[in-house]
């Protein structure tokens, strides 16, 4: 399905630029198993566990060489207690938004690369990130940094889920007159912020950590304000996975988004 041909990525490159390397191969290998598996008539579940697996083992067996005595946390691997002491942890979504992976023709689906480092804050911190966008051909790095989304004339546009808007989501854009789209993959959401395509993701539905740590990474190094939606910072490599809520905007519309935020939540 894939070329074993192709160099190896190599142990030299910097973590940006590892990151890099990583997400934007391993969304050649999903594209090229997407397109095989569909000419074979390979059904949607299918293609969606193959793209899951391969993924994963493509990533995981590259930072183990590449990386050996970093942590890996990844949605389609076991949680090691480990990494709770690790200096260095890889936080990855082999493929972010599966089902639209599975879905003929879809495109708002990712590929999530993310490195957390301890000394980086009082919490430790994203310090590398990347987010592919595979069926696009677009690759999202904190190095170099995307430019700034430019400010638009346009009604601000919010991006929510396919199947459901959370309820402060709505609350905000009714009470801010924004529009809504709606997308796929969380990294998908998160990148068209950073493209300019819309202006804000705020999610309060629940998400992991490997679903948030590569655009969340990609987003600050693109100037977006990044946080949870009552304004705290977002912690990584915490024991718990789960992070309920996220919030990512440009800059000038955090505080009007965050005081609707803090109104909702108060009634």
């Amino acid at each position: 399905m894939t070329d074993a041909r192709a160099p190896q990525i190599p142990a030299h490159l910097n973590d940006a630029e590892l990151a890099t390397r990583l997400a934007r191969e391993t969304g050649e290998r999903l594209v090229q198993v997407r397109e095989q598996l569909a000419r074979e008539g390979a059904s949607p579940w299918y293609l969606m566990d193959a793209g899951d697996a391969l993924a994963h083992r493509f990533i995981v067996d590259t930072l183990h060489r590449v990386r050996p005595t970093d942590a890996v946390l990844s949605e389609e691997g076991a949680d090691d207690a480990a990494r709770l002491s690790a200096e260095r942890v890889w936080i990855v979504d082999p493929l972010d938004g599966t089902s639209e992976f599975g879905e003929d023709g879809r495109d708002d689906w990712a590929v999530h690369i993310a490195l957390w480092e301890r000394s980086a804050g009082v919490h430790g911190d994203i310090t590398a990130a990347a987010v592919a966008l595979p069926a696009l051909d677009i690759t999202l790095s904190t190095s170099p940094p995307p430019p700034s989304p430019p400010r638009t004339e346009r009604n601000p546009l919010m991006v929510v889920s396919r199947s459901r808007t959370p309820a402060v989501a709505a609350a905000v854009a009714r009470e801010l007159g924004y529009d809504g789209v709606r997308l796929g993959s969380a990294g998908a959401k998160a990148m068209a912020v950073v493209l300019g395509h819309v202006d804000i993701y705020l999610h309060a539905g629940g998400q992991y950590q490997w679903d948030s740590a590569a655009p969340i990474g990609v987003a600050r190094a693109a100037g977006l304000h990044t946080s949870r939606i009552d304004g705290t910072p977002i912690v990584y490599n915490d024991r718990d996975t789960w992070l309920p809520d996220l919030l990512i905007c440009p800059p000038h519309l955090a505080d009007d988004i965050l005081r609707v935020v803090r109104n909702f939540t108060a009634n």
